[in-house]
């Protein structure tokens, strides 16, 4: 049976910080960020969107009546996580208008859990060959005003329908997998940003590429030439040209650059969005590279602490008639710039546990209230 990726979408927040402004206000070399870092905006959130409402924007792009008919299983990603035991995934029932008898459920290692909730996906379908999985992807990466990891910073959702015979990419049976037990990144309870330490976080993520994709190769004897794109997990961009430079070189293998330069187009005016960073590079790839039927895509999936995974899909045939690049431009088209003194204001001022929230016309699903801890959603139709 043929599973993988059948509809995919994403959205991101009404403002965004140019990240130029922010290398002024620091007193940096804006190319430091824009060439160091290959990023050039990062998204921001306002008080009345959160993971849930980003969440439920990105699905409202494709969802149809059939498709509410057979989702049967949710599977929400993010290190972001509003409550320690309600799932954010059940929210989504009542948001979506989604079916009662359904799974619902809330994942989290680190930006890994995206990756591990499409290989539950997968066995899911081959039990139920008519089911389809709703798999989620939405968080706000914070690490605090005048951080090492400020220009690092984003927030945004991606949201994946898996079904049998999809009409994207057909996602293989065969991995590479690596874990270990390591502090590279982490945030303990109680703390509001993450804590990281820069440099052996880099060095292990390039060592775990190289772990699972070596594991790839000669679990199914291929080689780098089979493959038509190599995507990564991306906190920045630069880090996945450099993991990318590990195994191939440019001058052998253009076209794999080539089509990294495409898939790194939306985190570049996003910024870094946790679990849904490989996946937003994967729609960008899609949307914009160089990519024909029966081509093989490498998928880096990566999430600290630490763990990893090297797998690959297969382009089906006219897959281009089921994107949306159109409505992915609008998105981005209607953001509103913010100066730094608003970014930071946004960036320290976290959303009131009681409070009654504006209206807001970005995005159909907004978050309405906060009244004893209990979040209302409104819907636009």
């Amino acid at each position: 049976m043929k599973i993988g990726i059948n509809k995919i979408s994403f959205y991101a927040p009404k403002y965004y910080l140019d990240l130029k402004t922010l290398a002024y206000a620091r007193n940096v070399e804006p190319e430091k960020y824009t060439k160091g870092l290959l990023t050039n905006k990062m998204s921001v959130v306002p008080m009345n969107q959160d993971i849930v409402s980003m969440a439920a924007n990105a699905t409202l792009n494709y969802l149809t009546k059939e498709d509410i008919k057979d989702i049967d299983l949710i599977l929400f990603t993010t290190e972001t996580g509003q409550d320690y035991s309600k799932s954010a995934a059940t929210h989504l029932i009542s948001i979506l208008g989604l079916r009662n008898d359904v799974r619902a459920v809330e994942l989290k290692q680190a930006c890994y859990a995206t990756t591990a909730a499409l290989y539950f996906a997968k066995g899911h379908i081959l039990q139920n060959p008519n089911s389809k999985v709703l798999v989620l992807a939405s968080d706000i990466a914070r690490y605090g005003l005048e951080s090492p990891g400020e220009p690092t910073q984003g927030a945004g959702a991606v949201s994946i329908l898996v079904s049998k015979d999809p009409n994207i990419m057909v996602l293989e049976n065969e991995y590479g997998i690596y874990s270990e037990d390591i502090y590279d990144f982490w945030r303990p309870d109680g703390s509001d940003y993450a804590m990281v330490d820069g440099q052996y976080s880099n060095e292990q993520y390039k060592k775990f590429f190289l772990k699972t994709y070596n594991d790839y190769l000669t679990k199914t004897q291929s080689s780098i030439s089979d493959f038509s794109a190599l995507t990564f997990h991306i906190p920045y961009s630069k880090i996945g040209l450099r993991s990318l430079e590990l195994v191939a070189e440019k001058s052998t293998y253009p076209q794999l650059f080539n089509n990294f330069d495409k898939a790194i187009i939306y985190n570049k005016e996003i910024g870094n969005i946790y679990t849904g960073s490989l996946f937003l590079s994967l729609i960008a790839l899609f949307e914009f590279g160089n990519l024909k039927a029966s081509d093989k895509v490498g998928m880096f999936g990566y999430g600290s602490g630490a763990v990893a995974e090297f797998f690959v899909g297969t382009m089906v045939s006219d897959y281009k008639a089921h994107l949306l690049p159109m409505l992915h431009k609008k998105i981005l088209d209607s953001r509103t710039e913010l100066k730094i003194n608003e970014y930071e204001y946004l960036i320290t001022n976290k959303t009131p546990k009681e409070v009654i929230l504006d209206k807001d016309t970005h995005g159909r699903v907004q978050l309405e209230s906060i009244l004893n801890f209990q979040r209302k959603y409104k819907i636009n139709i």
